[in-house]
């Protein structure tokens, strides 16, 4: 006879809801996906999404590299600093930080204490395809952007493997996709996320 289908109400019952206990805070090189997963996350826990860049830069009313350009890097480091300790202060929700970010140890016991570190851990030629043609990186503003970039990535990587968590990033997987990942991987971890 007739089958039966599904409606949206069914549809929507059937999705996953979750209860976010910690503010999920993304770390990584720059060109790691850290927004892009961010925001993808963010909409499927249903929590909110802050970028501390996009925070700096609200609150200077400049960009972040008209900041170094015009404070330097110390400055700069110094208010991201205080804008992610504010931001940890809100409701749970999913942060993006600056690949320098996780580098100081003040934000990394801060992050641990009342949040919880992801790594975005992307390869360096994956990296690389990424950030290549951006001109919004103030740190590749060098005659060998790649060099730097290398360099920046061997520097950094032992530190971003203290974070709380792993997630490997692959050329193959979509936003939407690393981003379930990344859910998949946080539910193995009560503390943080509860699935209802």
């Amino acid at each position: 006879m007739s089958e039966i289908q599904q409606s949206p109400a069914d549809t929507a019952q059937n999705t996953p809801r979750y209860h976010l206990k910690k503010t999920v805070v993304m770390v990584g090189m720059m060109g790691a996906g850290k927004t892009a997963v961010g925001r993808a996350l963010a909409a499927k826990l249903g929590v909110p999404f802050v970028d501390s860049d996009h925070e700096i830069e609200a609150a200077a009313n400049l960009t972040v590299p008209e900041i170094f350009e015009r404070d330097g890097e110390p400055f700069f480091r110094k208010r991201e600093t205080e804008v992610i300790s504010r931001l940890l202060d809100k409701e749970p929700g999913i942060l993006s930080t600056g690949g320098g970010a996780f580098l100081a140890e003040a934000n990394r016991e801060n992050i641990s204490a009342r949040g919880v570190s992801v790594w975005l851990d992307a390869d360096l030629d994956l990296l690389w395809n990424r950030v290549r043609y951006k001109t919004s990186r103030p740190l590749l503003r060098t005659a060998d952007p790649r060099g730097t970039l290398t360099e920046l990535y061997e520097k950094r990587v032992p530190i971003y493997r203290l974070a709380d968590m792993t997630v490997a990033s692959t050329p193959a997987l979509s936003i939407d996709a690393m981003a379930q990942r990344v859910v998949d991987a946080l539910a193995d971890r009560r503390d943080v996320l509860e699935v209802l």
